[in-house]
């Protein structure tokens, strides 16, 4: 059923197909603003989903199951639906549509009716076969579990009982098997006697075994296994046994004789472990688990001896079973073990959910199943495999189904299938595709342009209906090699017909589409466009720089990992500040290194390497490097001035030698003032020592002509007004014989033997202790420049020296 509603440019009306319900949307969204828009829009998804919710579209309350029939007898199947009439319903076999004929008849509620059932016909068919129902209405299709249908049967005995001989009160055992559907029932029977099953000492397995403990004679005879079912019955052949000897009570080890065989059962069987133990003294037989976790109590009994059944059995049952035999007060034991393998068939976890989506949008289905062995899910789309492609993706195992920008023809029931080995099961979920009157035309005109390695500009141009409720447009976005799950989108103003995608890989291509979006829904999309992004240059490769000899340099170089591939390389070089490169040197991929023979040693030379490939020619690295100093330099920025690095280079050793020599003269300043200062003490001293000089007037002189002259040369300083309360002292001051001899002074000033003697007599006779030094007070004595203007350039006259 189709409802389109066409009213006023003020009301929107939204329908859903089958449901024959239209709803009105709220009045004023065609207004302009992105505010109205949005609450518009909100409103069409709020509709959808009371719409996806509101009843029941078709379902199974109950589906057929699997069962075995008996040969020429009636066969039900049974398959009821729900669901908005009117409903039909239809059966296939094998897949193939079943007619109704004198043999099938189908009831109105959906199930159907074998009159007689043949596993053979006449016709070559048969009456075996997987069952499926299938229910249609206006919504769609819904396809039934498949129901196995088996014909009961009974196979001959392919184990019939041996004849046995057992020893008094020791164990006895028998054992017969044979096939059939369903499986068939054992029991036995002595010379012609069914057993007597009330004898604890007897024990009958569900697996076609009696074991007898603790044997006795009366137990000798004829054992004969009875096998029946629907099918029918049957007997094996017959087994003597026979028992001999006495009760022995000679020391035997536990022994097992019979352990645990491998089961595989479906949940909810019964598990028989097996375990017949023989040893005198009798052994005791227990069980555990390989993996050590317990066996638990609920459902699990022991039959016989030591024979385990678990009833009911479960997933968590599943593992190795060991038995063991022990002696009894000892840790002597024999063991054996045998695994069970549980199967549990598919059961959701998580079953899909309808949905109702507005066109153009995505709808996801999600579908979780659990069994033992994990199921495998298929999807149905109204009955039919839905294969993946296009714009419908599986993931996650097939347990997510994602259809991108839905149309009306994906509006159908979807069911998730999940089957193992154990059995199957289904799930539906309706898809509801939802559309307005009045949505925008499809954009036209979409085209892309390369505009570097990283952009694209697309552009397109407006519908050519239903324009004006435009309120933008939304550019999906995806590399041509991804699925479409790795799309991505971009708003785009309404006004703005153009948009430039960034942020790109190089030499990679791209596919786009547009489409216009209203308050009431999206266009359909436009036409894919494709286009690649422009090619990378290479990255600058690494450079290095070695000086072989004078007239060699040896060049290597890396090339980058980063931006584009590249296809060689180039080499370049000059001499420093040159106009001109000679080059370029052009080298294959593979080669890495070249030598350089350069003419002039003396000069700097500048080489740069760059990397190319078909799109051009990337950034180059630079080094300078000198044959007379091998020291290289990198020059990614500003070249240096080599030579005005040799100036700075001599400059800051003539700084440091400067310095060097600045200390030196330092320190003999230094030296000189010491000297000059003892200089002036012992000075000091001779002046105390002038009593003794006073017996000897001539030598007095001398020396006081050789301190002045030595005074004078030291900087010109005298000593002057020397006073001291020792009436001797002054005595001597006043009876100093002034030196008014020219030749007097020559001669002591030439150095004269006299006078030399004198000048050490007198310094030998200064020599002061510091006590006897620090009996002077600072006031008794001054040290006063002496003023001589033409001390430096002229020579003193006598008069002068005189009156000095």
């Amino acid at each position: 059923m189709r409802c389109l509603l066409r009213g006023s440019s003020s009301s929107a009306r939204f329908c859903s197909r089958g449901l024959g319900i239209c709803a009105a949307g709220y009045s004023g969204l065609m207004a302009a603003g992105w505010r109205r828009s949005a609450a518009g829009l909100l409103g069409v998804w709020l509709l959808a989903l009371l719409g996806a919710t509101s009843a029941a579209e078709l379902s199974f309350t109950l589906e057929p199951s699997d069962i075995i029939a008996v040969q020429q007898q009636p066969l039900m199947l049974h398959c009821q639906v729900e669901g908005i009439p009117p409903i039909t319903t239809q059966w296939r076999r094998n897949g193939a549509p079943l007619q109704e004929d004198q043999n099938y008849s189908m009831f109105i509620n959906g199930s159907l009716l074998i009159g007689r059932f043949q596993r053979n016909r006449s016709d070559g068919s048969s009456d075996e076969g997987d069952y499926e129902c299938v229910a249609q209405n206006s919504f769609g299709l819904v396809v039934s579990r498949k129901a196995k249908v088996q014909a009961a049967t009974m196979a001959d005995f392919h184990v019939h009982p041996h004849s046995v001989r057992a020893d008094l009160a020791g164990v006895a055992r028998l054992q017969c098997q044979i096939h059939g559907l369903p499986e068939p029932v054992i029991s036995w029977e002595k010379d012609g006697r069914p057993v007597d099953t009330n004898d604890e000492r007897y024990t009958l397995l569900p697996t076609g075994v009696l074991q007898i403990t603790g044997v006795r004679p009366e137990d000798s005879g004829v054992f004969c296994c009875v096998a029946h079912n629907s099918a029918g019955v049957k007997h094996s052949a017959g087994a003597h046994l026979t028992v001999s000897g006495s009760q022995s009570s000679v020391y035997k080890e536990p022994t097992i004789l019979v352990g645990p065989e491998n089961l595989t059962l479906t949940v909810h069987q019964t598990a028989i472990l097996e375990c017949v133990a023989t040893g005198y003294p009798r052994p005791i037989v227990s069980w555990s688990r390989l993996d050590g976790r317990p066996i638990g109590v609920e459902g699990i009994q022991v039959l016989g001896t030591g024979n385990l059944m678990i009833s009911d059995v479960r997933v968590q049952h599943s593992g190795v079973y060991v038995c063991a035999a022990n002696k009894p007060g000892t840790r002597l034991r024999r063991t054996a073990q045998g695994r069970l393998v549980v199967q549990a068939p598919a059961e959701f976890v998580q079953p899909p959910q309808s949905v109702a989506r507005p066109v153009g949008t995505t709808a996801i289905f999600t579908c979780l199943a659990q069994g033992e062995p994990t199921p495998q899910i298929t999807w149905l789309k109204n009955g039919q495999i839905l294969e993946p492609g296009g714009h419908v993706k599986l993931r996650n195992n097939n347990s997510t189904l994602t259809i991108y920008s839905i149309s009306q023809e994906d509006e159908a029931i979807y069911q998730c299938i999940a089957e193992n080995s154990a059995g199957s099961s289904q799930a539906s979920a309706r898809l509801t595709v939802l559309w307005a009157d009045g949505l925008p035309g499809v954009p036209t005109g979409v085209r892309a342009d390369a505009l570097s390695p990283t952009s694209i500009q697309v552009s397109w141009n407006e519908p050519t209906q239903n324009t004006q409720d435009i309120i933008s447009y939304v550019l999906h976005i995806r590399k041509t090699a991804d699925p479409i799950e790795m799309e991505y989108q971009e708003a785009v103003s309404k006004v703005t017909l153009q948009q430039v995608v960034g942020d790109l890989e190089p030499s990679t291509s791209y596919s786009f589409y547009v489409k216009a979006y209203t308050s009431r829904g999206a266009s359909k999309p436009s036409a894919t466009a494709q286009q690649s992004t422009l090619g990378e240059v290479p990255a600058p490769p690494s450079l290095y720089t070695k000086v072989v000899n004078s007239s060699v340099v040896q060049v290597v170089w890396e090339p980058s990992t980063k931006m584009g591939q590249h296809d060689g390389f180039k080499l370049f070089y000059r001499k420093a500040h040159a106009s001109l490169f000679t080059g370029p040197l052009t080298f294959s991929r593979n080669v890495t290194q070249y030598n350089i023979s350069l003419q002039d040693p003396s000069m700097v030379y500048e080489i740069k390497v760059l990397a190319f490939n078909q799109h051009g020619d990337g950034n180059a690295t630079l080094r300078f490097v000198s044959l007379k100093e091998p020291v290289e330099k990198s020059v990614l920025n500003t070249p240096c001035n080599c030579l005005k690095e040799e100036q700075s280079k001599t400059s800051t050793t003539g700084i440091i030698i400067g310095i060097h020599i600045g200390v030196t003269c330092i320190i003999f300043c230094v030296l000189f003032l010491m000297f000059s200062y003892r200089g002036r003490l012992m000075l000091c001293k001779t002046v105390q020592a002038t009593p003794q000089v006073g017996r000897n007037p001539a030598s007095a002189a001398a020396a006081a002509a050789v301190l002045e002259s030595s005074s004078s040369q030291q900087g010109v300083l005298a000593l002057n007004g020397l006073h001291s309360t020792s009436t001797e002292v002054s005595r001597a001051q006043h009876g100093v014989k002034s030196l008014t001899s020219s030749s007097q002074r020559e001669r002591l000033v030439s150095g004269s033997a006299d006078a030399a003697h004198t000048m050490e007599s007198l310094l030998v006779s200064c020599s002061l202790n510091e006590t006897q030094m620090s009996t002077l007070s600072l006031d008794d004595f001054s040290l006063v420049e002496e003023r001589r203007g033409t001390q430096y350039h002229d020579r003193p006259s006598e008069s002068q020296l005189d009156e000095g």
